[in-house]
């Protein structure tokens, strides 16, 4: 009877998850299926699944109309500029809270991750004001270092997870065998805590990727990124839904591509420490 009851139990785990996964994954489908739609199609109703006339048009257009490797360069210095930066800064933050915390470390950490519950529009007209005078408008630099700021407290808060799961003797150790502090984190800390910075990197890469308020709002069209391009694609003639669509896959792909291939490596470094 227990064992039954177990089947059941995950039986119906099983279909929850399942599920939930496709719930989540069906608008990323229907978006890659519209793309191969013409516009007519792709406003039909009722709406066609698979069984319409599938074309490569939109994705004709979309390479005539942008420069979409531009687009792409732009999306991947800024998102791996970002990311890579706000690493090196962290690393040494989230170990000193980790491993030298004061009676204020946890205090530190709450009012980082508050920073992340301020509306974003609250404070673009004061950072619009400085790039403007800084000369930082429209620039790749100006988007790395404003999407490393407000990714720093999620970046801190992870590597500080995974940096408390590390033994503190092993870095004594390493001290009474003369390592200085530089020696300490590269050569010793860094290394246990590859899987956790790893998916630390792979996480905020997504982020930043992903980000569209402060890169519509901060750029115009030298560092515009894939969200720009995106967005180039509604007009007030209205949304053209199929070429919008392909443009949105296109935007997608490369990240998608690299979340799959790098999936066990995010799930091994977000488990990180789970089980002794």
């Amino acid at each position: 009877m227990a064992r039954a009851t177990t089947k059941t139990r995950k039986a119906v785990v099983t279909i929850a998850a399942w599920m939930i996964g496709l719930t989540i994954f069906f608008p990323i489908l229907w978006t890659i299926l519209t793309s191969f739609k013409t516009e007519g199609q792709a406003i039909n109703d009722p709406p066609l699944f698979f069984f319409f006339d599938w074309t490569l048009e939109n994705y004709a257009i979309v390479q005539e109309r942008s420069n979409y490797m531009r687009f792409l360069w732009n999306s991947i210095i800024i998102a791996g500029g970002s990311t890579v930066l706000g690493i090196i800064i962290a690393v040494p933050a989230a170990w000193s809270m980790a491993f030298v915390p004061s009676k204020r470390t946890k205090d530190i950490l709450l009012w980082m991750l508050s920073t992340k519950m301020l509306p974003a529009v609250g404070v673009l007209y004061p950072i619009y004001l400085m790039f403007i005078k800084l000369g930082l408008l429209d620039t790749r630099i100006g988007l790395v270092i404003v999407l490393m700021l407000i990714n720093m407290p999620i970046i801190v808060w992870m590597l500080y997870t995974y940096f408390r799961e590390i033994p503190a003797e092993i870095l004594e150790a390493a001290r009474m065998d003369g390592a200085s502090l530089r020696s300490e984190i590269l050569y010793v800390l860094t290394p246990m805590a590859i899987p956790g910075i790893a998916s630390t990197l792979l996480l905020n890469f997504i982020l930043a990727w992903n980000e569209a308020f402060w890169t519509l709002n901060l750029t115009a069209a030298k560092a515009a990124p894939l969200t720009a391009f995106i967005a180039s694609y509604s007009s007030p003639e209205g949304l053209f839904f199929a070429k919008l669509s392909a443009a949105s896959t296109m935007a997608i792909a490369p990240i998608l591509i690299l979340g799959w291939f790098s999936q066990k490596q995010l799930v091994r470094g977000l488990t990180f420490g789970a089980v002794k």
